[in-house]
């Protein structure tokens, strides 16, 4: 009888590890997926004033596309 609630204790204990470092994972992936989504959307809004010929004109740009 001891020896059956060491293992379950030594099992549950490693399960809680295993728990632990799958979610250090998962936050890990997210903070990396979350810092090229900002990448890439600063690439974008560079491109887009570069091309449109500055700051002031992609926002005119901007507000005439959704106006119409």
């Amino acid at each position: 009888m001891k020896n059956t609630n060491t293992i379950t204790r030594e099992n549950n204990a490693a399960i809680s590890n295993v728990n632990v470092e799958l979610s250090k994972v998962g936050v890990g992936a997210i903070g990396i997926t979350s810092a090229l989504i900002g990448c890439w959307a600063t690439a974008c809004l560079v491109a887009g004033m570069i091309s449109s010929g500055g700051p002031v004109n992609l926002a005119a740009s901007f507000v005439s596309a959704v106006i119409g």
